[in-house]
C-alpha cells in the first residue's frame, strides 16, 4: 500500500511485475534500470536460481515526475514465475498499488500465461481486491520473435477486462517505458480517487515590496469565520497601562495586510503590566471586545481552542493553567508531523530541542509556574504553530 511523507511531500507507490516464469519480468526491470537516470534510481537487487532468474524479487526504487507538488517514488518488484513459489508471490503482492502483467508471446506459453493470470486474480482476492477494479497493464512481451502469437489472440485469451496493453521486447527495451508510464498514470489516478495524494499547497498571495513582517505573516494566517474580528479600540489609559511604541509595530493596512489582526495581537501586551513584585493585573475590557492573540491567530483549526485557552489563562494570571494548555497544544501540534517520539516530531519540524526539554520540565512542576514560565510556554506554542505553517500542515482536503 502506498505511503505518504507529508513533510517531504513524497508519495511512495508499489508496482509489481507479474507473469509466468521466463516471460521477461526481470529483463523488463533491468531495461528500466538502464534507462532511468542514475540520480533517479536506487540499487537493483536480484536473486538468481536454476529454474528462474528471480527467486524472491527485484526491487528498484524509481523517482518519477511530481504530482500536484508531491514527488512520486515507485518501488518496482517482480515475482517468481513458477507455481511452487506461490507463497512468495503472495508476499510480494501484498500492499501493491498496481500490476504489470508480463505475458509471453510464444504460442507454447499461452497456458502458462492463463494460469499465471488466474493465480494473480486469486491472490488479489485473498487481499479483498478485485482485479477488474485494480490498476492493471498488460505487457505482450517477446514481440521480436518470429513465431509470436497475434495480439488479437492474446487479447482474447488474457485481456477480457480491456486493460491498457503494450507490445514490448524487454531485451531491446521497445515499449517497456510505455507500459511503465501507463501503470504509473493508473496508480496515481487511483491514489487521487482514494485521496491518498495530498492536494497542492495553496499559493500565497504576493506581498507588496517593502511590507513589514506583520504583512508577510498575515498572508499565512488561515481565515476562519469564527475568527472574524472588528478593530479593537484601546480602552482609556490608566496609570498602570503604557501604550505600545509606535515604532515597534508599523501599520499593516497600508501594506495590504489586515490591521485588525495586528491590533488583536497587541491586545494582551496593551492590557497588562508585570512588575518585579507583582503579578499581571488584567484590565477589564468593554463588553463585546473579543481580542485574538498571536498564538490563536497562528493556530490551525483543530488547535484554535487550545491556543485560546492558553492565552485566556495567561491574561487572567492563571499561569499554571496556561502552561498546562501550552503543553497540551504543543503535543497535539507535533503529532501532526507524524508518528514518533516528541523529540523525533520536534526534529522533523525543526523545533529547538532545548526548548522542548524546558517545556517538559515545566510540565513536571506546573503548580509553581510563574509569569515568565507561562510567557515562555506561549512563545514555544507560537514557534511550533509557525513551523507547522511552513511545512503546510495540517493538510486540508
Amino acid at each position: 500500500m502506498s505511503s505518504v511523507n507529508l513533510l517531504a511531500r513524497e508519495v511512495a507507490a508499489k508496482i509489481v511485475f507479474y507473469g509466468p516464469g521466463l516471460s521477461g519480468k526481470t529483463t523488463t526491470l533491468r531495461k528500466i534500470y538502464e534507462t532511468v537516470r542514475p540520480a533517479h534510481r536506487g540499487e537493483m537487487m536480484s536473486i538468481a536460481t536454476e529454474g528462474d532468474r528471480t527467486l524472491f524479487f527485484d526491487f528498484l526504487p524509481v523517482k518519477v515526475e511530481r504530482v500536484n507538488d508531491c514527488s512520486v517514488r515507485l518501488a518496482l518488484y517482480t515475482v517468481p514465475g513458477q507455481v511452487f513459489y506461490n507463497a512468495t508471490r503472495k508476499l510480494v503482492l501484498q500492499g501493491a498499488d498496481g500490476v504489470v502483467f508480463v505475458a509471453d508471446s510464444q504460442p507454447e506459453a499461452l497456458d502458462s500465461n492463463r494460469e499465471s493470470l488466474q493465480n494473480l486474480e486469486e491472490n488479489l482476492l485473498e487481499q479483498g481486491i478485485r482485479l477488474d477494479r485494480f490498476p492493471l497493464v498488460m505487457q505482450w512481451n517477446k514481440r521480436d520473435i518470429d513465431k509470436a502469437m497475434p495480439v488479437e489472440q492474446m487479447r482474447a485469451a488474457l485481456n477480457a477486462r480491456g486493460a491498457p496493453e503494450f507490445e514490448t521486447s524487454a531485451t531491446s527495451g521497445q515499449g517497456v517505458l510505455d507500459s511503465l508510464k501507463a501503470i504509473t498514470r493508473l496508480v496515481i489516478k487511483d491514489l487521487r480517487a482514494k485521496r491518498i495524494v495530498p492536494p497542492p499547497r495553496p499559493t500565497p498571495s504576493p506581498v507588496a515590496p517593502g511590507a513589514g513582517l506583520e504583512a508577510q505573516l498575515s498572508q499565512h494566517l488561515p481565515t476562519r469565520p469564527s475568527q472574524t474580528m472588528q478593530a479593537v479600540q484601546p480602552p482609556a489609559m490608566t496609570p498602570r497601562q503604557h501604550p505600545p511604541s509606535s515604532t515597534t509595530l508599523p501599520a499593516v493596512a497600508s501594506a495590504g495586510g489586515p490591521a485588525p489582526i495586528v491590533a488583536a495581537a497587541m491586545a494582551p501586551a496593551a492590557r497588562m503590566e508585570v512588575t518585579p513584585n507583582s503579578s499581571a493585573v488584567p484590565v477589564p475590557r468593554t463588553a463585546g471586545q473579543r481580542a485574538m492573540g498571536p498564538a490563536t491567530a497562528l493556530a490551525p483549526g483543530e488547535l484554535f481552542d487550545h491556543a485560546r485557552a492558553a492565552e485566556t489563562a495567561f491574561a487572567s494570571g492563571q499561569y499554571a493553567q496556561c502552561v498546562k494548555a501550552c503543553v497540551d497544544a504543543v503535543r497535539r501540534a507535533l503529532a501532526l508531523a507524524g508518528e514518533g517520539s516528541l523529540a523525533q516530531q520536534g526534529f522533523l519540524l525543526r523545533v529547538d530541542g532545548s526548548d522542548l526539554l524546558r517545556l517538559q520540565g515545566l510540565s513536571n512542576h506546573v503548580d509553581t509556574a510563574r509569569v515568565d514560565d507561562a510567557a515562555f510556554a506561549l512563545y514555544l506554542v507560537m514557534q511550533v504553530f509557525t513551523r507547522l505553517n511552513a511545512a503546510g500542515l495540517p493538510e486540508t482536503a
